[in-house]
């Protein structure tokens, strides 16, 4: 019996490409650049299974593209790039990857909120520079975090990991989410629920935790940053286009807030022009980006795909009604 035919849009780690390739037959882009849209239309048309990025759509038109497709696995736990709604009416099953990101993606919120507080891209810049005229009282002085105040939007894995985080500082750690969280999760990591407002005028630091959805699409926006304290930071490492990056840009320009570090960005890979500036420490997507983590993330995408084709529930299925109809 043949091999279900599948396409990954990346060339993978060797640890999932071991089980991609003892169970299907595989295509791997193999190419340094990402493949443009045309190519991964026309790569998908034999196809049953595909293994993408978040830089690929899924949508409409590339399921008519592929008529063979039964599955798509997301190497992420984000999926706005995939219209879940399609995939269902075309009974394609889409996958994600949950979990297994979770405390990396915490400790890179708190890599950043430090490095964005102790003004680490600047000093760094400087001593790499060859211009450093050495120590002086008044140098790079930055914000402390011990003792501060944490808002924490979005308390759902990452959220929760980062506020546990806070306890080596003594923060207070104050969160807002569409549901609070049950008693004994706020105990466990000592977080205080507020509507975003109030988190929003008592933050020195404030971390975002959401998924994009139409109701956190610009979530921070004008009015949002003009609430926060001027001394306060931002620090988001959940999806771009979560933040107004205009409204940021301005927030800046008028000492609206003090600073902010941001992994995602609202046009990905396009960033502000505006953002480049010394109190914004930019990185290019890294969160989940340890060896350990990224190869886990890549093997749960392959289980899932292999878990279809021996007829069983793939784990992490985002449209789970949809084998329940076959």
């Amino acid at each position: 019996m043949p091999k279900p035919k599948v396409y990954s849009t990346h060339p993978l780690f060797e640890e999932a490409r071991k089980i991609l390739d003892a169970n299907c037959d595989v295509q791997y882009w193999s190419e340094s650049e990402r493949p443009s849209r045309d190519e991964v239309l026309r790569r998908v048309k034999d196809r049953e299974g595909l293994v993408c990025l978040l830089t690929e759509k899924i949508n409409d038109e590339l399921l008519r593209a592929a008529p063979k497709l039964r599955i798509v696995a997301n190497v992420a736990v984000g999926f706005d790039n995939i219209d879940v709604d399609a995939c269902t009416k075309r009974g394609v099953v889409a996958t994600n990857t949950p979990g297994v990101l979770d405390e990396t993606t915490a400790d890179f919120a708190w890599t950043l909120l430090l490095a964005v507080a102790r003004r680490l891209a600047e000093g760094e810049s400087l001593a790499r520079s060859g211009s450093w005229k050495g120590w002086n009282l008044d140098q790079f002085c930055g914000a402390d975090v011990w003792g501060k105040t944490l808002g924490v939007v979005g308390f759902g894995r990452i959220g929760r990991a980062v506020a546990r985080r806070a306890s080596g500082f003594q923060m207070k750690v104050i969160y807002t989410d569409a549901v609070r969280a049950p008693e004994d999760v706020e105990n466990s990591v000592n977080a205080e629920y507020r509507d975003l407002n109030s988190l929003l005028a008592d933050s020195d630091f404030i971390s975002l935790h959401v998924p994009l959805l139409p109701e956190t699409r610009a979530l921070f926006d004008a009015p949002k940053f003009f609430r926060m304290k001027p001394t306060a930071f931002l620090i988001n490492t959940s999806r771009g286009p979560v933040v107004d990056e205009a409204a940021l840009v301005a927030a800046l320009e008028n000492n609206k807030i003090a600073g902010a570090a941001l992994d995602v960005y609202e046009n990905e890979p396009f960033i502000h022009p505006g953002l480049k500036r010394p109190n914004v420490v930019l990185a290019p997507h890294l969160a989940s980006a340890s060896l350990e983590t990224r190869t886990k993330m890549a093997v749960m995408a392959a289980n899932n795909v292999v878990a279809l084709f021996h007829g069983q529930r793939p784990p992490n299925m985002l449209n789970p009604d949809l084998l329940k109809k076959q």
